[in-house]
């Protein structure tokens, strides 16, 4: 029972995405769960803003490297080997595992070492105090980039032999770390404790996929081979993905910086409000894209147009039929879903109207960003990274320009104004580069 647990296989896109979206809700609501007890302990002020300004470094390496490599170029590639050569695809996944173990030690070991450079840069508005405490906690934290790091490679797997289950439930392992960090080590640690929980997060989420990757055939390998047609492919991809997820963590990175220079706790309202605002968009919009991925990149290999179109376009209606009610929703009762979620203990009412206001302008741009998810993997399967670099270089620009602007006499909430337009012109510049596209084939 347990072994057909563990191998479990979705044989449809909405079954896969069903399980998805399930597991994503309950990932979700855990991670709302650990935001009330974060909000009710330590309220919107200093602590916050530290924890969430140290965590920007780790996740950005891991962004970076990690979901560079695989995001864009392992599955189809991988997938593209399992139809000819079942030994190939178990070599590409080997050689890619191991160089990316080296890569993330040598890469975070460095952070390490520069990171109150790093800190000084994201977090300007911070003071010597506030930047040293931010320090400690980044540096334990950049343990989690390695852990997720395995833990991506394994995903790849799943999500290639469709065993979504197993997948899906490594959010849900990494939020209860956190929690646990929360609960339990705070006391103990003091702040430190909440970076202990984010790595124990990390390390959880990358255990729960092994047994299934080992059951899909993954036998690990002790093989460096840069010379590997399929490692080559992934790297031609890597270099224009890479740039594009910078761009998202450039804008990540500025909206702190620019949170960090309005008032006390801008950086936690920022964070509160898009952490409530990606609820939908991960149970709905990530999970159908994750779930039609793999048919996508098997109809891109077959060069079978209609194949692909005809997916993307179901797919595409369904997430539109469930973001578009939660936009909505979030819009009109933006203050009695913070209220109930926040506030408590320290989160006050002031607290509260600016989260709520925040969230409700980065619901204006959900159904876009949950679209965007979608085209990109159009893309990806088509083993295109550089139409989405180009495209996310001029979103990026005004995004950022726009946020600026607003946030000078708007706060923090025109933070969140300038993400939404920035992600309604990212889906519409992609959706006209993605038509152009298919309709070269």
């Amino acid at each position: 029972m347990i072994k057909s647990l563990f191998n479990s296989k979705s044989k449809t896109i909405v079954s896969a995405a069903v399980i998805l979206g399930a597991a994503s809700l309950i990932s979700r609501v855990l991670g709302l769960v650990r935001d009330r007890i974060l909000a009710g302990t330590f309220g919107a002020g200093d602590e916050l803003d530290i924890y969430y300004a140290a965590f920007r470094i780790p996740d950005l390496v891991y962004s970076l490297l990690v979901l560079g490599a695989i995001s864009a170029g392992f599955i189809p590639v991988f997938i593209g080997y399992l139809k000819k050569n079942k030994e190939k695809s178990w070599y590409l996944a080997n050689n890619l595992l191991n160089i990316l173990a080296l890569s993330l030690i040598v890469i975070c070991s460095i952070s390490i070492i520069f990171t109150p450079w790093l800190i000084k840069l994201i977090a300007p508005g911070f003071s010597s105090e506030k930047i040293s405490s931010t320090v400690q906690l980044a540096r334990i934290m950049f343990l989690s980039p390695f852990f997720l790091g395995l833990s991506a490679i394994f995903g790849g797997v799943l999500q290639s032999f469709r065993r979504f289950l197993i997948y899906s439930l490594s959010p849900i392992m990494y939020n209860l770390g956190i929690i646990f960090g929360v609960l339990f080590l705070v006391k103990p640690f003091g702040i430190l404790g909440l970076a202990y929980g984010v790595v124990l997060g990390a390390f959880l989420h990358m255990v729960i996929q092994i047994p299934t990757a080992y059951l899909c055939g993954f036998r690990w390998q002790p093989v460096f081979d840069f010379k590997f047609d399929g490692i080559k492919r992934v790297f031609k991809m890597m270099p224009p993905r890479i740039v594009s997820l910078a761009l998202s963590q450039i804008t990540l990175i500025t909206m702190t910086a620019l949170a960090s220079l309005l008032t006390m706790g801008s950086i936690a309202v920022y964070t509160f409000a898009n952490n409530i605002w990606s609820f939908p968009l991960g149970v709905f919009g990530i999970s159908f894209s994750l779930a039609a991925f793999p048919e996508l990149s098997k109809e891109a290999q077959k060069k079978n147009i209609s194949g692909f179109i005809k997916i993307f376009s179901v797919t595409t209606k369904k997430i539109l039929f469930l973001i578009i009610p939660s936009s909505i929703l979030f819009i009109i009762l933006r203050k009695q879903i913070v209220t109930i979620i926040l506030g408590i203990g320290q989160f006050n009412a002031g607290d509260v109207i600016m989260t709520s206001q925040t969230l409700g302008y980065f619901s204006i741009g959900l159904f876009a960003e949950a679209l965007v998810m979608l085209y990109l993997r159009g893309f990806f399967a088509f083993e295109d990274t550089k139409t989405p670099l180009i495209i996310g270089l001029l979103v990026t620009a005004v995004r950022l320009s726009i946020a600026w602007y607003l946030s000078s006499f708007m706060g923090v909430t025109g933070l969140a104004l300038g993400f939404s337009i920035g992600s309604i012109l990212y889906f519409v510049l992609l959706f006209i580069a993605l038509k152009k596209k298919i309709n070269e084939y």
